[in-house]
């Protein structure tokens, strides 16, 4: 018998955070998140998100063993703002037991009539920077800090609920060798004279902060004509700001400004810490930190976390000048493979943007949907 549980105490919370350890032990692929950090980002004191959303966490008990898990999540900025009356559901995870899975989701359906809300859509997080879609194919690669495992029986359990596909992404990778400076390096010299365009050099963290608050704000209407994009506010910002950009390498964080220094691109590189998390095994003490640092430092591997030019400057190859900006970077430091978070399948934009470097798809996921009204 299935029964369900809703998280209310710490130790609950802890428990919802700690299955997946559970379910994907001795996993050579599975890579685990930070227990304490997980935690904070359901704790609605830390995590400023939660002015405009909501969460409710289940576990999925059989007897007295955890076998499932899902947060339903209502984001109201999203439901009010955009008229998209959207449940959300992200953190799913389960046995291969279709009693399980379709007991949390129906869980998450049921809270969405109740707020009257048209259709369900998962897994999600809370916004358009947390980790976004089930995977359907690259398994027997390694996943990353910013995206989400899961066994490959997770799909058919979605469609046994009748669930259907929405958005698909995918993720890619190319050794730095694919990079020919030639397809950029004349390039980016004409388009910085003919737009008085200047890329900052940035080597510590204390120089990149000035600049965060515009590189949010160039996010946002970077990113404003994707479905489903929820803006960062002025709290978010200085949350994410917290969050992460003191992991990132300064050398990593390129920025093009015009003339009047207002910021018209911008890029974010991270190493890849996928293989220090796995050392970790989601504790930062005695010794996660220093994983973690070692990796900051050393990694050989980075991944493109996100792109972004100003409307404006679309379609004027101002993404040359931060290409040759990493290359010499990434030349120096002996970089060796390239990785892209996931991108959505039909954003043909940031397609052509990487087509010279001849990029190898190696994984893809899809978020998929339910209507509930």
């Amino acid at each position: 018998m299935i029964t369900l549980k809703e998280v209310k105490t710490k130790k609950d919370l802890k428990a919802f955070v700690k299955f997946p350890f559970k379910l994907y032990k001795g996993s050579d692929y599975w890579v685990p998140p930070i227990i304490s950090q997980e935690i904070k980002t359901f704790n609605e004191k830390e995590n400023p998100v939660f002015n405009d959303a909501e969460t409710t966490l289940f576990l999925a008990f059989k007897g007295n063993e955890i076998v499932g898990r899902i947060a339903a999540i209502t984001n109201w900025l999203e439901v009010k703002n955009q008229n998209l009356k959207k449940m959300r559901f992200g953190w799913f995870d389960f046995i291969d037991d279709l009693e399980v899975s379709q007991m949390l989701l129906s869980k998450v359906e049921e809270i969405g009539k109740k707020k009257k809300l048209d259709f369900v859509e998962g897994p999600v997080g809370f916004s358009n920077l947390d980790k976004v879609g089930v995977m359907t194919e690259g398994f027997d690669s390694i996943s990353s800090m910013i995206t989400w495992y899961n066994h490959p029986y997770y799909i058919k359990h979605y469609e046994s609920a009748g669930y259907q596909v929405e958005k698909s992404y995918s993720e890619s990778r190319f050794p730095f060798e694919n990079v020919k400076p030639e397809f950029f390096k004349k390039a980016q010299e004409l388009i910085k004279r003919r737009y008085q365009l200047t890329p900052l050099k940035l080597t510590k963290t204390e120089e990149v902060m000035p600049y965060a608050d515009k590189m949010f704000d160039l996010f946002n209407e970077s990113y404003a004509s994707l479905s489903s994009f929820v803006a960062i506010n002025e709290i978010q910002k200085e949350y994410f700001k917290k969050k992460f950009i003191s992991f990132i390498n300064p050398e990593y964080i390129k920025f093009v400004v015009d003339k009047d220094d207002n910021m018209v691109g911008f890029a974010i590189v991270m190493p890849a810490f996928a293989k220090a998390l796995q050392k970790m095994n989601g504790k930062l003490f005695p010794l996660g930190f220093r994983h973690i640092m070692n990796a900051k430092k050393h990694s050989k591997d980075v991944m493109f976390y996100l792109i972004g030019i100003h409307p404006d400057y679309q379609n004027k190859g101002v993404h040359a000048v931060i290409f040759n900006e990493y290359y010499e970077t990434f030349k120096e430091k002996g970089i060796e493979t390239c990785y892209r978070t996931p991108e959505l399948e039909d954003n043909e934009a940031i397609h052509r943007i990487w087509k010279h470097f001849s990029p190898e798809v190696y994984k893809r996921r899809k978020t998929l949907r339910k209507d509930i009204a």
